[in-house]
């Protein structure tokens, strides 16, 4: 697995723990072990641009999801192919401020939106309410049992990863 993860901000944060997020969450969904992904932290000017660029909507929003190889999730019996899963962006100013809202860190916040991103890269989607409670569901399971794998917090809501 190549994980790439570039901190363009004066955010502090621990690359390794994303990292080993997203190799987590990898081996849970059967990915391939040749996977590539990259991560990405930007601040709210860098975010809003892409916000508007892609999305036609104007803010810095948190996180954002660029599929490459639309990969989607294997099996205990067939390892999906492999392939570029893409990128994610994420804004940790944006991040901090759902934080506060939610009551966790804004590090916790952070891992929830990149497992958020990751299932976006994998395809899954929120539009639809069936959708959404599928993709909250898995995304909750997998932050938690990857913080509990490793002692950490287990105080996670899913206020965010709306992008």
């Amino acid at each position: 697995m190549t994980i790439e993860v570039n901190n363009e901000t004066t955010h502090r944060l621990n690359e390794r723990e994303f990292t080993d997020l997203a190799r987590y969450v990898f081996e849970q969904m059967f990915l391939h072990p040749a996977t590539e992904l990259s991560i990405l932290f930007v601040d709210e000017d860098a975010m809003e641009d892409l916000h508007k660029r892609w999305m036609d909507l104007d803010g810095p929003t948190d996180v954002m999801s660029f599929p490459m190889d639309e990969l989607r999730e294997g099996s205990e019996d067939q390892l999906a192919p492999e392939g570029l899963l893409g990128d994610i962006v994420i804004c940790p100013t944006v991040a901090a401020k759902q934080a506060r809202i939610a009551g966790h860190s804004p590090e916790e916040e952070m891992l929830l939106l990149t497992t958020h991103g990751i299932l976006h890269l994998l395809g899954y989607d929120h539009v639809e309410p069936e959708e959404e409670r599928v993709m909250f569901t898995l995304q909750r399971k997998l932050l938690l049992t990857f913080l509990a794998s490793r002692g950490g917090s287990a105080h996670i809501t899913d206020t965010g990863g709306r992008a």
